[in-house]
């Protein structure tokens, strides 16, 4: 492979990767474009990358969209941007999009409850399509009100207003919380859930009621902060009657409230008080005991989310995706204690 420099410092030209790898500029625009797959070679194309990289080749982005009638950006809808799930989110869904050449926004709205407003505009004219992750069935009316391509996460599928959906197993989450808990011998729950209307807290609960079918189960509900989930598991904890001997948590910030509840109410954990969260945040191994919790793979999530919004865009099919969870148990979770 040839590799001669552009002359006179100018910024390289697909002609120049064409030159250095010795094969057309339309081979080089297949390449660089994604579109090469069954008109190219692989090796073909490893050899037009490796020439593009070679030379500091980047494409002229501006140009290709005023060819396109693209923007080449997407638009990431999350309940909130101080929550680590949604970070690792957004990074996923933005390195599936630099490979393509799209840029990503990042749009909060609060609490996923909504309504979220059009952030531009026009969103139609300024966006390519939008991803919303862990969002209320109406809180997208504003961007529903356009033609443009919505993919859904962690969404109701049969939400027919989607193009696309992809949903991460939380229902099998708790049925692992579940059975490990009930290995080790408890009967008596606590479930401190998210007060926020969504779907996947839905799912989350109707799992966790049917798993427990035969045990003693209370609910308690409090907004997704550490305050809120250390006043709502004091009553839960205080009430008359005998104590839980387990709390499941919707999350792992919840989790965190329990946790300072319990010693506060001078019970141990996980001897007198077994506590589980939902997330593996960096949260659940800053604490003490470490959080046992349900793992997600959100930076995945986030990939296959962007993925999807591309296959939509390209007119292919993007079916319904449910990614597997898993348990982790720590510290915070032990035997129930003797009666």
């Amino acid at each position: 492979m040839q590799s001669p420099e552009p002359s006179g410092g100018a910024r390289p030209t697909s002609r120049d990767v064409a030159r250095a790898a010795g094969v057309s500029q339309a081979t080089v625009s297949l390449v660089l474009g994604e579109k090469w797959r069954g008109r190219v070679s692989e090796r073909t194309a490893e050899t037009v990358r490796l020439a593009a990289h070679g030379l500091g080749y980047r494409p002229n982005l501006a140009a290709r969209n005023l060819r396109l009638g693209r923007t080449r950006t997407a638009m990431l809808v999350v309940p909130a941007l101080t929550n680590e799930f949604f970070a690792h989110v957004h990074t996923g869904a933005a390195l599936a999009a630099a490979r393509h050449g799209f840029g990503v926004v990042l749009y909060p709205s609060p609490d996923g409850v909504g309504p979220a407003r059009d952030p531009f505009a026009s969103a139609q004219a300024a966006l390519d399509g939008v991803i919303a992750s862990s969002m209320a069935a109406d809180a997208l009316k504003a961007l529903r009100g356009t033609d443009l391509p919505l993919v859904m996460l962690d969404s109701d599928p049969s939400d027919p207003g989607a193009s696309a959906h992809l949903n991460l197993d939380v229902a099998d989450g708790m049925r692992r919380v579940t059975d490990h808990l009930l290995e080790l011998g408890h009967r008596r729950f606590l479930h401190l859930a998210s007060a926020v209307p969504s779907w996947t807290f839905d799912v989350r609960a109707a799992a966790l009621a049917d798993a427990l079918r035969g045990t003693e189960l209370r609910t308690a509900r409090s907004p997704l902060n550490v305050a809120d989930a250390r006043e709502a598991a004091h009553r839960a904890l205080g009430a008359p009657g005998p104590r839980p001997t387990a709390v499941i948590c919707d999350d792992d910030i919840l989790a965190v409230g329990v946790l300072k509840v319990a010693r506060r109410l001078g019970l141990r954990v996980p001897e007198d008080l077994s506590i589980t969260g939902f997330d593996d945040l960096a949260l659940a191994t800053a604490v003490e005991p470490e959080l046992t919790t349900v793992r997600l793979p959100a930076e995945e999530f986030g990939r296959r989310g962007m993925e999807a919004l591309l296959a939509v865009l390209a007119g292919e099919p993007a079916p319904p995706v449910t990614l597997p969870v898993a348990l982790v148990r720590r510290g915070s979770t032990g035997p129930a204690p003797a009666a």
